[in-house]
């Protein structure tokens, strides 16, 4: 059964009572405890696809908006203000009331910082719950449905297993994509590709340089 409201925000405070500073091993410890707590609710509220879906939403909204990341990582905004900010941004997209609640208990606890690291592990747990492997996706630019399908098709021949794949986006990349897999990588970015062609000019320029001298 579907806990209660006061329930469920006991639930999510014990899962990140952590006050240490937020390095990286504890950030990901932090996420891990936050997407176990949301996970285990979303099952018993039959939720978890939803709530994944909306996870990732949230986190690609942040790559979009400055306002919306500013809200979410800026020390300078009060616990509270982020708290109405982030639950208007919950009601705004048609959040479920779970993930809504989830996100304000987030912001009361200055934790939406991990937000990113939450959707990922969450979204490795339904995939591991439905027997898939999670991949990731970082691309320069969105990608279309038409785009991730073919990917996501790929990916699967690749691993020889069904995948749930999370997009992000890096417009620092120039162009391509990256895609990791539990603890493998493709990288086929441009700004990578760039790089190589970089560092086989420097090669082919020294080697004239030493057959100049000689």
């Amino acid at each position: 059964m579907p806990r209660g409201v006061d329930a469920e925000v006991a639930f999510f405070r014990s899962a990140g009572e952590t006050r240490v500073p937020a390095t990286s091993a504890t950030a990901t410890g932090l996420a891990q405890r936050y997407a176990t707590a949301l996970f285990d609710l979303a099952k018993d509220g039959k939720k978890l696809d939803r709530v994944g879906s909306e996870l990732s939403g949230i986190v690609g909204l942040m790559a979009e908006s400055s306002d919306l990341e500013r809200l979410i990582e800026s020390p300078v905004i009060s616990r509270v203000d982020q708290r109405k900010g982030i639950l208007a941004v919950a009601e705004k997209a048609g959040l479920d009331d779970l993930s809504g609640r989830f996100l304000g208990v987030l912001a009361e606890h200055r934790r939406l910082f991990a937000l990113p690291g939450i959707a990922k592990a969450f979204s490795e747990m339904l995939a591991a719950h439905k027997g898939e492997v999670a991949a990731e996706v970082v691309s320069a630019a969105p990608l279309g449905d038409a785009e991730l399908e073919t990917l996501k098709t790929s990916i699967a021949g690749f691993v020889g297993q069904a995948v749930t794949v999370e997009t992000r986006v890096d417009p620092a990349l120039l162009g391509g994509v990256v895609v990791r897999v539990g603890s493998r990588m493709l990288d086929a970015s441009l700004r990578t590709k760039l790089k190589q062609l970089e560092q086989a000019l420097k090669g082919r320029d020294s080697g004239l340089a030493v057959q100049a001298s000689s």
